[in-house]
């Protein structure tokens, strides 16, 4: 999309042959053309040991600084935390912190700071320019010749290239193309040439009739004090000058004629004879002082007066815009190169021949139109239909209820939805359901529908099958407006191995943005493994980051499958738990390094940023801070807890459920229990042939309706108890796939060749909410099991602590905070008075029981049940205990609502 709003960094004009760029974090060095004897510059007026002295003072300061800065890194950090000693995993965290540092080194040799090589989209695509034209860059280091073709130009691949001698591209394969703004017929060239347009307002302050004359007369009345402008009107002047003052009034004027010039040392000292009886306020603010040491470079220092009064002289660029015109005298004088909508791809001419891809940086794209080459779409729309946005970002809550969606299987029909319907069905009921934030799953651009979005093919564009840039944006915005943060499930770990669509072989090469041979392919998917290594790859990536919260307000990430991009076996392998296994050879460092990188600027341009990590090996640091020797990501995804259901559920008879097993599971490394995101099911168990829990439970086949009362009650009832112990027991974060709140019956199955394209099983059947029953019950439990963590904070409560885990009568109680939970698994046996030990005496209170009628329960347990007091009685190790009734496969939650003191 052509970015209205933003700056270009510097400013490329059609008949520039260089490209002047000063460094602003360097100091100025003048190099002599033979060794010479050190000469430091100062105010003739400071002492030379004063200098030196100050120079000792400034190295000091410097040196305790950067002291300070790396006090409170420690690279191994976290295992002195944890208590680990390891050997081999402390040095390999320790030489990974020093590459670390090479690593910023030399990104800081090509970029001015961290923030600037995450915000290449800046530049980079297309982009609408100032002075009546459109930029494209794009990076292709292995293309001879670039042109960008399209439906504006008649698809011919010489109109509008990237030219030699005019910035075509550089030295690391950037190219670069200028299209300018075609003149209406009838109109005249604008008088100045640098003239700038404001493309968003109607009018501008060039548009009050004031000429470009007046501007500058009045800029040199103002702006410059008397002499200042003397070689800005006369520009050979100064030059002029300074030929006279070296060679004299009749210097020589051919090569022949200058002969040898003296070196700077000399011509200094003959510059100093000549000027030694000067008056004071003829002399430079400079003076050179020779202290009889020989180097080859010295530093310019001014005087300090001089530069105070040099830096606090502001550009006269306020002049500048009272010369730039609105949008209505742009659209009389010019048409634009490329027309919003225009359709487009980028020519490369390369060693193996000509072809064409879909730009890189592009952000709307059209992958594969009804078997069409696909393209990129000039995204430009004017003013008025541009998305205003009304809402401002949320406040990350302390625990995460998190809706993850797809929106293409929203709907109730069997079709695509939309981004507008998504946002006019969709969140209103998240909202009622009582979640706080939404994950938004196959939002970035892919060519194959089918592949839910995880074979990316263009990184910085939203899906158009869904809907355009503005659609999103409004999703976004209406979201935050309900009070939902929106994540975004992001796959950097790999990409599609689409070749005209996406990145893959994108200038020719083979090495462009992935490996080469086997270890450019994942082991099984087939989709292409980044060059973490490259500093071009790391721009792209953490650009593309960068770009989502920028663009589109996105409050976080969930980062796809790390374990394929952390191993160069692509996580196919078998974990013991050993430290050696994630420092060996297997171990991709660089990838490492890339989400260590990503998370630290990240998190510095985006303070309310959250990073989830979903990593099946759980490598160790990964919630940890990146200055403690970790990877710096807000929470971790336990992935063991739905697999442990799923097999539970298909493979063992509910007699034979292990309660250690299920708590050992559940709790994941007790280390980051508080930074886990956990979830019963999410979109991977019912996608593509596989299962929901409740097409488990509550059917024996994928279309048929439950077949008895038992059979429902069963399944009703596991259903609300494996949600509920999972929403508890974990840590600050919980996540249910889109219809899993309601026990879909159905699962999801996208259109593909085995079942003829077809769309029956793409989408969500909203309807089973409007009607009484399993469904119903089954929503109005989990919207109450929601509200429990709204009122009581249970998420965000801290550590459990469990103190009854009994295998043999099924039974689990744990306490988090002043609330007690309670869970009776066994398939038939009831408890009448079971004890379960407290540690304060009172009067406990059930909130909620999975057993009540309005849940599809039997409601055995009375309401004056509800209400139990303490005995002073040791159970479990605590002081006091109550006496609570537990039907089977049941579950309820107590909270202390009054305490006795003895």
């Amino acid at each position: 999309m052509a970015s209205l709003s933003l700056q270009p960094k510097f400013s490329l004009h059609p008949n520039n042959s260089i490209l002047h760029f000063h460094p602003q974090n360097k100091p100025q060095i003048i190099f002599f053309t033979r060794k010479v004897k050190i000469t430091k510059t100062k105010c003739s007026s400071i002492d030379p040991q004063q200098q030196q002295q100050k120079q000792r003072e400034s190295f000091t300061r410097k040196k305790k600084s950067v002291t300070e800065t790396e006090k409170g890194v420690d690279p191994v950090g976290f295992l002195t935390k944890l208590g680990i000693t390891h050997k081999a995993f402390a040095q390999f965290l320790r030489e990974r912190y020093k590459s670390l540092k090479d690593l910023k080194a030399e990104i800081f040799t090509r970029h001015l700071n961290l923030q600037e090589m995450a915000s290449g989209f800046e530049i980079l695509g297309t982009h609408r320019h100032k002075e009546h034209r459109v930029d494209y860059m794009d990076w292709a280091p292995g293309a001879r010749y670039c042109a960008l073709v399209g439906d504006f130009n008649g698809w011919s691949p010489t109109t509008n290239a990237a030219r030699e001698g005019l910035y075509g591209h550089d030295d690391y394969g950037y190219w670069f193309i200028i299209l300018e703004d075609k003149l209406r017929e009838g109109e005249e060239p604008d008088e100045l040439y640098f003239q700038q347009y404001n493309y968003v307002d109607d009018y501008d302050k060039g548009d009050s009739g004031v000429t470009i004359d007046e501007v500058f007369q009045r800029a040199n009345d103002e702006y410059w004090e008397p002499g200042e402008d003397r070689f800005i009107k006369n520009r050979f002047e100064l030059p002029a000058k300074l030929y006279e003052r070296l060679f004299g009034p009749n210097g020589p004027q051919t090569l022949e004629e200058l002969g040898e010039i003296p070196d700077a040392e000399t011509r200094y000292k003959a510059h100093k004879e000549l000027h030694k009886d000067d008056p004071p306020s003829n002399l430079p603010p400079f003076d050179v002082i020779d202290n009889g040491k020989e180097y080859d470079i010295f530093n310019v220092v001014a005087d300090p007066a001089w530069q105070e009064k040099f830096r606090n002289k502001k550009p006269p660029l306020a002049y500048w815009t009272e010369i730039r015109k609105g949008r209505k005298a742009w659209l009389k004088k010019y048409s634009p190169a490329i027309p919003h909508g225009s359709k487009y791809r980028v020519y490369f001419n390369t060693p193996d021949g000509p072809l064409e891809r879909v730009p890189a940086w592009a952000t709307f794209i059209q992958p594969d139109a009804e078997g069409k080459q696909a393209y990129a779409i000039h995204w430009e729309p004017p003013p008025e239909h541009t998305y205003k946005w009304k809402h401002t970002a949320i406040k990350p809550p302390k625990s995460l209820r998190i809706y993850e969606c797809h929106v293409g299987i929203s709907g109730s029909e069997p079709k695509i939805s939309s981004f507008n319907d998504f946002t006019e069905r969709v969140l209103p009921h998240v909202k009622r359901a009582g979640y706080n934030a939404i994950q938004l799953i196959g939002i970035v651009e892919h060519k194959d529908y089918f592949t839910v979005g995880y074979r990316v093919t263009n990184f910085f564009a939203v899906s158009s099958r869904y809907g355009t840039p503005e659609d999103f944006k409004r999703l976004v915005d209406e979201a935050h407006g309900l009070g939902l943060l929106v994540f975004l499930d992001i796959v950097h770990s790999y990409s599609a191995a689409d070749e005209m669509v996406g990145l893959s072989r994108f200038d020719g090469s083979n090495d462009c943005y992935f490996h080469t041979g086997k270890r450019g392919h994942h082991k099984y998917w087939g989709t292409r493994m980044f060059k973490y290594s490259d500093l071009d790859v790391l721009h792209f990536l953490l650009s593309n980051l960068n770009w989502w919260i920028s663009e589109y307000k996105i409050d976080g990430f969930h980062f796809h499958s790390l374990a394929s991009m952390l191993y160069t076996h692509n996580g196919f392998a078998s974990f013991t738990g050993d430290l050696e296994e994630y420092c060996n050879q297997y171990v991709d460092n660089d990838a490492v390094k890339y989400l260590i990188l990503a998370n630290e600027i990240l998190h510095a341009l985006h303070p309310n940023i959250i990073t989830i990590a979903e990593d099946a090996t759980f490598y160790p640091g990964l919630c940890e801070p990146t200055s403690q020797g970790g990877l710096g990501f807000d929470y971790h995804v336990n992935l063991s807890a739905s697999e442990m259901w799923l097999s539970l559920l298909k493979n063992t008879p509910d007699h034979e459920w292990s309660m250690s097993k299920i708590m050992s599971t559940l709790l994941g490394n007790k280390n980051y229990a508080d930074k886990m995101l956990v979830y019963a099911e999410n979109h991977n168990q019912s996608i593509s042939g596989g299962q929901s829990l409740a097409e488990i439970l509550l059917s024996q086949g994928n279309d048929k309706a439950p077949q008895s009362n038992e059979l429902l009650l069963r399944g009703s009832s596991l259903l609300k108890m494996t949600k509920l112990i999972t929403f508890t027991i974990g840590g600050r974060g919980y996540l249910n796939f889109m219809g899993n709140e309601f026990g879909h019956p159905k699962r999801v199955e996208f259109p593909m060749p085995s079942n003829n394209f077809s769309f029956s099983l793409a989408n969500r059947c909203w309807d089973l909410l409007e009607k009484e029953g399993v469904y119903q019950d089954l929503f109005r439990f989990d919207k109450d099991m929601m509200k429990l963590d709204k009122n009581e904070k249970v998420l965000s409560r801290g550590l459990l602590n469990i103190h009854h885990v009994s295998d043999t009568n099924m039974v689990i109680s744990y306490l988090r905070g002043p609330l007690l939970f309670v869970f009776n698994f066994h398939p038939t046996d009831s408890y009448e008075r079971y004890c379960i030990g407290v540690d304060e005496a009172g009067e406990y209170q059930v909130i909620l029981n999975t057993d009540e009628r309005r849940y599809g329960g039997q409601g055995i347990v009375k309401e004056e049940q509800y209400l139990q007091r303490t005995i002073s009685k040791r159970a479990d190790g605590l002081r006091n205990c109550i006496e609570v009734s537990l039907p089977s496969r049941t579950a309820q939650v107590y909270k202390l609502s009054r305490i006795l003191r003895i």
